[in-house]
C-alpha cells in the first residue's frame, strides 16, 4: 500500500475515511473555501467529477480557513455552500489546516511529494494535487488553474 493510501481523514459528516478506499482511482485533492474568489471553481470541479467519475476520477475537497479566513463556518455552512450553491456531489471533508504545525497528514504528505514554488507551503485556496491510480502523486496545480484547464491532463491520466 502506498503512503497516500495509508492516510485517513474525517468526512464533513464526521466519519473516518481511509484513502485506501480510493485505491485504483485517479484522485484530485483540493483545499477549498466557501468565500474565496476561486470558490466558483466548485462548479468546474463538479462538472469534471460528473464527466469522469465513471472512468475512475474522484475529487476530494478539504475546506481550509487559513487564507483570508475565507472558510469561517462549520460543517453545516460548508455543506450549504457546496451542495446547495454548487451542487457538489464529490466527497467533502472536515475543515483542516494545510500549512503550519497542525497541517493535516494528507497535505503534509502531498506537499512533501510535490513541493511547488513556495517549497513546502500551500499558497492559497484551491491548490490541487493529482494522485495516480497507484497512489503516487503526479502533479500539483496552482489555485488559478481552473478545472477546465486541468481537464486535458486528467483525461490523459485516466486513459494512460
Amino acid at each position: 500500500m502506498t503512503p497516500f493510501h495509508q492516510l485517513t481523514a474525517t468526512s464533513l459528516r464526521g466519519e473516518p475515511v481511509s484513502m485506501a478506499d480510493y485505491a485504483g482511482k485517479l484522485v484530485l485533492v483540493v483545499n477549498t473555501a466557501s468565500h474565496c474568489g476561486f470558490t466558483p471553481q466548485y462548479a468546474g470541479l463538479e462538472a469534471l467529477y460528473k464527466k469522469y467519475a465513471s472512468q475512475g476520477l474522484v475529487i476530494l475537497g478539504f475546506p481550509c480557513n487559513q487564507f483570508g479566513k475565507q472558510e469561517p463556518g462549520g460543517a453545516d455552512d460548508i455543506a450549504q455552500t457546496c451542495h446547495v450553491n454548487y451542487g457538489v456531489s464529490f466527497p467533502m471533508f472536515e475543515k483542516i489546516e494545510v500549512n503550519g504545525a497542525a497541517t493535516h497528514p494528507v497535505f503534509r504528505y502531498l506537499k512533501d511529494q510535490l513541493p511547488g514554488v513556495l517549497g513546502g507551503r500551500i499558497k492559497w485556496n484551491f491548490t490541487k494535487f493529482l494522485i495516480g491510480r497507484d497512489g503516487k502523486p503526479l502533479k500539483r496545480f496552482a489555485p488559478f488553474t481552473t478545472p477546465e484547464k486541468m481537464e486535458p491532463f486528467l483525461a490523459s491520466a485516466l486513459t494512460g
